[in-house]
């Protein structure tokens, strides 16, 4: 029996939107985990071309949905067509892209160490190893990317390429968009003939949902993209189960970027400008936008600053995507902007037209300011930034050591500049500790989906430091190595039989090669 019914809210008008949709409740949730569990025998059982051509009509399906979906999504975040019809795009890549890793079949870990009866003291029995999937996967839909973080984004494409049923917990923001992507996965399922607990939707809002999902004994791990605070209740619920799982959330991140003396020199006024651009990119709502600015104090940190300072001051307000996230956002920066030390520099224009509308805003401190107050360094999630007056070198290296966990950092330098390349030689090896994506003379603002890109890095920027939630090394997140010893080979799986008849890359001994 389900727990009522949800309505999308317009950003833009602040107009409900029909129809209404229902909510899961604890039948729904734990049948859908039972489903999932059910269907995990078959669904890790497919083989690579089966599970690739699968996640290839997903895709397919996504896209014949149409103008309807992009519309729909514009209706319920005020998203942009532009923007959606991108995420669009990247969401069916993502999907056609582990099916290329599927096929591929490196992600399996295939290798042999073979039988040496004859070597001494002691014999080498026959040594196999591949990677299974964990299990079903719960997965977290997040609010600021609809399409590519949610139903069938990231999270849900490298577990179902690990062989993983997923249960999505759809954003309560969206559920037209989520019921619409979930019907053609749904319907990719039912093509193939896969088992009917391969994917399923759960739509509900606050946290008993999202906790009785992560506490069921048949979900085995979690993939979240949100809130620091959600992302935390979920590992701790996850933790205190009698068999704990693992939780790959993707929390928060302010994205410091680093204006070394060189680069201010050259194109202080051009640097402020492509900041503001960043900064104000889908009204800041992204989990790469930048919200921390260091500059060491010199030539052309007064232009950067009144570049971005008019920039932001010219940038019309933007819908938020929900009233929650806009009281979010209020509150932040008017803590920031009421602490001592603080300066605001600009704020955008507003628009009294828009229901849920962000007014893009830019402050400034010192140093000495950034280091006495920690909540400085907090996210405020939308468009609003800090700039901090950086008086020497050291003082930076002392900065960079005080700064949390994030999903990425910047280095902007002059390329010809010996002193701003010696200055980068020595931050790197700090920046690369403090952030899973290290970018030189750009923005962190879009990632670029692909076989060696990280979106991940240390607590609080992501609860599992080791691993990314978008490229093709997302699908290492739902499997552990199994290791066969002296199995007979008509028991093996058949990726691990000798001559290597899937294709899959075996590894020998430690070397590449194919059967033995």
């Amino acid at each position: 029996m389900t727990a009522g019914e949800l309505h999308a809210v317009d950003p833009r008008t602040g107009e409900r939107l029909e129809p209404g949709y229902p909510v899961a409740g604890p039948d729904e949730i734990a049948r859908a985990c039972a489903l999932a569990w059910e269907a995990f025998a078959e669904y890790r059982a497919t083989g690579p071309k089966a599970r690739a051509a699968f996640l290839d009509t997903v895709a397919d399906r996504i896209e014949a949905l149409g103008d309807a979906l992009v519309a729909r999504v514009m209706a319920e975040t005020g998203l942009p067509r532009a923007r959606v019809e991108g995420e669009r795009a990247r969401t069916t890549g993502q999907l056609r892209l582990f099916a290329s890793v599927v096929r591929d079949g490196g992600w399996l870990g295939a290798r042999i160490d073979p039988a040496l009866p004859d070597r001494t003291p002691l014999p080498r029995p026959d040594l196999r190893q591949r990677r299974i999937p964990l299990g079903p996967v719960a997965v977290f839909a997040a609010s600021n990317f609809p399409l590519a973080f949610s139903v069938a984004g990231g999270d849900t494409a490298s577990a179902l390429a690990a062989g993983a049923p997923v249960v999505v917990k759809a954003h309560p923001a969206h559920p037209g968009t989520s019921e619409m992507v979930g019907r053609a996965v749904r319907e990719a399922v039912q093509e193939h003939g896969l088992p009917e607990g391969t994917f399923s939707v759960l739509l509900g809002h606050g946290h008993d949902l999202g906790t009785r999902l992560v506490t069921d004994p048949r979900i085995k791990a979690v993939g979240f993209t949100g809130s620091r605070g959600g992302g935390l209740s979920l590992v701790a619920a996850a933790a205190a189960r009698p068999v704990p799982i693992p939780v790959y959330a993707e929390m928060s991140s302010v994205n410091p970027v680093f204006l070394l003396p060189g680069a201010l020199r050259g194109s202080g006024a051009e640097l402020g400008r492509a900041f503001a651009a960043s900064l104000t990119t889908g009204a800041g709502q992204l989990c790469t936008s930048p919200g921390l600015v260091f500059a060491l104090d010199g030539d052309g940190l007064d232009a950067f600053v009144d570049a971005a300072s008019a920039a932001v001051a010219a940038t019309p307000a933007a819908p938020m995507l929900t009233a929650g996230i806009r009281a979010a956002y209020d509150a932040g920066t008017v803590r920031m902007a009421s602490a001592q030390g603080v300066t605001t520099l600009a704020q955008g224009t507003d628009d009294p037209s828009i229901a849920v509308a962000c007014q893009p805003r830019l402050f400034l401190t010192d140093d000495a300011t950034f280091l006495a107050e920690p909540f400085l360094q907090e996210e405020v999630f939308g468009a609003a930034s800090l700039i901090v007056r950086v008086r020497d070198r050291e003082r930076l290296g002392t900065i960079v050591q005080s700064l949390e966990g994030q999903l990425t950092a910047t280095l902007h330098l002059a390329p010809d500049d010996p002193g701003d390349h010696a200055l980068a030689a020595g931050l790197l090896p700090e920046l690369e500790l403090l952030a899973g994506r290290v970018l030189v003379n750009g923005w962190p603002t879009g990632v670029e989906v692909g076989h060696a890109v990280v979106h991940g890095g240390p607590h609080p920027a992501t609860s599992a430091p080791a691993t990314t939630s978008v490229g093709t090394r997302a699908i290492e997140r739902f499997l552990r190595p199994v290791a066969y010893q002296d199995i007979p080979g008509d028991l093996l799986p058949e990726e691990l039989r000798d001559g290597d008849p899937l294709g899959v890359r075996l590894r020998i001994d430690g070397v590449p090669g194919g059967g033995s």
